[in-house]
């Protein structure tokens, strides 16, 4: 039998930490208890306020919205900008998205032609290289440097003749942010050059020192992309959102019209309670914290003490070359071995991965201390 038809735009890679994912719920189905340091999955829930606010809601019909996203969402989101950063925000810019994911999508579509070339740090969230791919773009790694943090810096990018660059604060999987000087430079760089500036924010609101800064504090021009995920623990209602410069919300509303029609009605009113449940938000950050605490102190007397110092989001990224060059196959041995579930750096690092492990801090901190025991307790029979 012959094979079926299908696009070379189709052959993206595997998001290889849902695969790591996969493998850890096939061995909780066996009957072993995993603790889960792979997935950016926040152990809490979405906030008490938004589960409230749906509960509510549900009596009345819950259909389409308009493609942008409920109005009195927008304006939220627009009055968070004003209490997080300061910055006055034209609630008509705000694009209401099915997840941060679609927000790529729309942005990506908008943005360039097929073939374009857009750069990203290295290493950096994998789905950025496979989105593009699948709209037959070009996606441009630029290998950071332990020196800058693993954040790409100006002097990464001499030389390339690219449309778009995409940067995130705090990163994926590092952790690390940028400084306000040091993302003017990043934003200065594009802009001198006509190249499109797409800053990913998805994980601002979790920081542990210095708050994060949004590109919105230092131009207009760059795309910014948000989700309710991260910090406002509302993974699987898949609502995110992103802002546009004026002149291009018609062709995103169009766009999202037709790929999307809307994003789903009951999240986007889960989403606007959330924007209030300070109080809740910030507890669970607070437990972040405690987890980061308990990573750095555990990490290294694991053997694993050779970390980029995370200031934001809840992982950290471990180089492993002393102790593996297939971090693939040291995941496994790991997720066998101590029924610890962690992802290999070859998902944000094509040329390094190999050779860095991602663990993320994102659950209980019951969870997050016995998973540190196990991790020490492997490592010393290994």
């Amino acid at each position: 039998m012959s094979a079926s038809r299908g696009s070379r735009r189709g052959d993206v890679d595997p998001f290889i930490v849902m695969d790591v994912m996969e493998r850890a719920r096939a061995a909780e189905a066996a009957g072993r208890r995993i603790i889960h340091m792979e997935v950016g999955q926040p152990g809490t829930g979405a906030p008490a306020g938004a589960r409230a606010a749906l509960a509510r809601a549900l009596d009345q019909p819950l259909g389409y919205t308009v493609a942008l996203g409920l109005p009195e969402l927008r304006a939220g989101i627009a009055a968070l900008y004003r209490r997080w950063y300061g910055v006055e925000l034209d609630p008509a810019r705000v694009v209401v998205t099915t997840g941060s994911s679609s927000a790529f999508i729309l942005a990506f579509t908008a943005l360039f032609e097929a073939g374009d070339r857009v750069a990203l740090g290295e290493p950096g969230y994998p789905s950025y290289r496979q989105i593009l791919r699948a709209l037959s773009l070009v996606p441009v790694g630029v290998p950071s440097r332990d020196e800058n943090r693993l954040q790409p810096v100006p002097e990464d990018l001499a030389g390339l003749e690219v449309e778009g660059l995409i940067v995130a604060s705090p990163g994926n999987p590092t952790g690390t942010m940028l400084t306000h000087d040091a993302l003017a430079a990043l934003v200065g760089w594009a802009e001198a050059r006509g190249v499109a500036f797409v800053s990913d924010e998805i994980y601002h609101g979790l920081h542990y020192g210095d708050r994060a800064v949004s590109a919105l504090e230092i131009s207009q021009t760059p795309w910014v992309i948000n989700s309710f995920s991260k910090y406002f623990s509302m993974t699987g209602w898949r609502v995110g959102w992103m802002v546009v410069p004026e002149d291009q919300i018609r062709r995103v509303e169009r766009l999202a019209q037709n790929l999307f029609i809307c994003p789903p009605h009951a999240s986007q009113i889960a989403a606007l309670a959330a924007l209030d449940c300070i109080d809740e938000l910030e507890a669970n950050r607070a437990t972040y914290a405690e987890n980061r605490r308990l990573m750095l102190e555990g990490l290294p007397k694991a053997g694993f003490d050779r970390i980029a110092p995370p200031d934001g989001a809840f992982y950290v990224y471990a180089d492993v070359s002393d102790l593996t060059t297939d971090s693939l196959a040291f995941a496994g041995e790991i997720l066998d071995g101590a029924g610890v579930a962690v992802t290999p750096g070859i998902d944000f690092d094509p040329l390094r991965g190999a050779r860095t492990l991602r663990f993320s801090y994102a659950r209980a901190t019951a969870d997050i201390a016995e998973g540190l025991e196990r991790l020490a307790a492997f490592m010393a029979r290994r």
